[in-house]
């Protein structure tokens, strides 16, 4: 590294600070309204904007496919919330075009200029039907229209295309109801009912097809602020479920998560995937004293001269390696993966004074398969890619005959450091008793998914 050139680190304890304080989410809700509403006076605006923070201003999204219950959900979410509702028919009045077939571009700048109203500003907005595709939703969310809650009603395609048949529309209040599912119970309303717009069956179909096209690419979009509700029950229910979950303040952790396991386990190809998706930065413990050794520092060649001959390096030098790289302002700004450290209560406790992590996983597998998984494993030197005699065999006699296996990969070397994991295991869990176990002993996209499922957990 080069000394003259430091890199940028926050204070210690930074992302305690911003999680006790909910600083990601002030600032997140801050640049997001900037962006959207663009006043002429910035600090003006932020200090009403601050001022206001007390208040819990609701931006919703209602998405689902056609005749789940999207117009039901959102006038009753808008009117308990006092929000705005904007709708596809209310950002284009002028149009005859759908927003599924407005630009995406030209969508963004409608719905910036609706949100920009002090309406929407003061009192929040639930946005219904919109986003429709992942582009649209990639779309706003560069433009800064974060919403806080996500809510995709679902429902099988037989029933939505028998609700389509018998829609009935009251055309005083808007509400929808329906000739078999949901009929007023008021016998005024029901004489005043409509028949709604009725679409062909061709049509129904594609507009059917088009959501399932998209639905997952909108799922992945809003994946951290999203719950999938369904329909397919009594609507009021359905609503229920909705206000319980809009009523829920979901607050930004800068997410500081360790991953724990035997060796063989897969943490650090966990953590690669974790940190290609979620841009969080992947800390691996090893890697990070290796790369500090080949520094040209003090600090990097007395790290060497123990990695030189085989020596474990102290705690003293690996926390004062892991406290600067985690103070870093990506780290702090974007959350790290940690793996390779601690291995025992007391660098446990020395992690906890200094960057504490706010998700912890044991990934579990039994020695017999850690033993497998690492004996057997070998390194081809010309290419760098690791091959498995079981799992991914070398293609061709050429590779198979040049792998070579490192000697800390041995049966008695891997044996041995199993033992020294399994002394350390109970007391980790002691200092992390709110830990996630996930079984290991499955496919790693397996394993990915069920860390993802857990991430968002409270």
């Amino acid at each position: 590294m080069d000394e003259t050139v430091k890199p940028l680190r926050a204070p210690p304890h930074t992302s305690v600070y911003a999680d006790q304080h909910n600083i990601s989410h002030l600032v997140q809700t801050m640049l997001s309204s900037l962006v959207v509403d663009q006043p002429e006076d910035p600090i003006t605006y932020l200090i009403r904007l601050l001022q206001r923070t007390s208040v819990d201003i609701p931006r919703v999204l209602v998405l689902g496919p056609p005749a789940v219950g999207k117009l039901s959900v959102a006038i009753k979410l808008s009117a308990e919330l006092r929000a705005v509702r904007v709708t596809t028919d209310s950002l284009l009045e002028d149009q005859v075009h759908s927003t599924q077939e407005l630009p995406a571009d030209q969508l963004v700048r409608r719905i910036q200029q609706r949100l920009n109203e002090i309406d929407c500003f003061n009192r929040g907005w639930v946005l219904e039907g919109i986003p429709q595709t992942r582009l649209q939703a990639l779309s706003l969310q560069q433009a800064g229209v974060i919403p806080e809650h996500v809510v995709l009603l679902e429902a099988p395609d037989d029933v939505l295309l028998e609700r389509s048949r018998g829609k009935m529309v009251d055309p005083l209040t808007g509400d929808v109801y329906h000739r078999t599912f949901v009929w007023p119970l008021d016998g005024l309303v029901a004489q005043r009912l409509e028949e709604g717009r009725s679409l062909s069956e061709e049509h129904r179909q594609a507009e059917l097809q088009h959501h399932r096209c998209e639905v997952t690419g909108l799922k992945a979009a809003y994946q951290h602020v999203l719950k999938v509700v369904n329909a397919d029950q009594p609507p009021t229910d359905v609503y229920q479920q909705v206000l319980a979950f809009v009523r829920t303040r979901l607050r930004s952790r800068t997410p500081r998560i360790l991953l724990l396991g035997p060796p063989g386990s897969g943490k650090s190809h966990q953590a690669r995937l974790l940190s290609q998706k979620y841009k969080m930065v992947d800390v691996c413990c090893g890697r990070l004293l290796r790369s500090v050794a080949a520094d040209v520092s003090a600090l990097g060649e007395e790290i060497q001269s123990y990695l030189d001959v085989g020596r474990p390096v102290p705690d003293s030098l690996v926390l004062q390696v892991l406290e600067e790289r985690l103070s870093r302002v990506d780290c702090s700004c974007r959350g790290w993966i940690l793996h390779g450290f601690p291995c025992d209560l007391q660098q446990a406790k020395s992690l906890q004074e200094i960057h504490p992590p706010n998700r912890v996983f044991f990934l579990e597998l039994t020695d017999e398969v850690c033993v497998e998984r690492i004996s057997l494993r070998a390194t081809d030197p010309v290419s760098g890619q690791r091959f498995h005699a079981v799992t991914r065999p070398a293609p061709s006699s050429e590779v198979q005959n040049r792998l070579k296996t490192r000697p800390e990969d041995n049966t008695h070397s891997v044996t041995h450091t199993l033992s020294q994991y399994r002394t350390h295991t109970a007391a980790l869990q002691c200092v992390y008793p709110h830990a996630a176990a996930i079984d290991a002993d499955q496919d790693p996209h397996s394993v990915f998914e069920s860390l993802q499922s857990r991430l968002t957990a409270d």
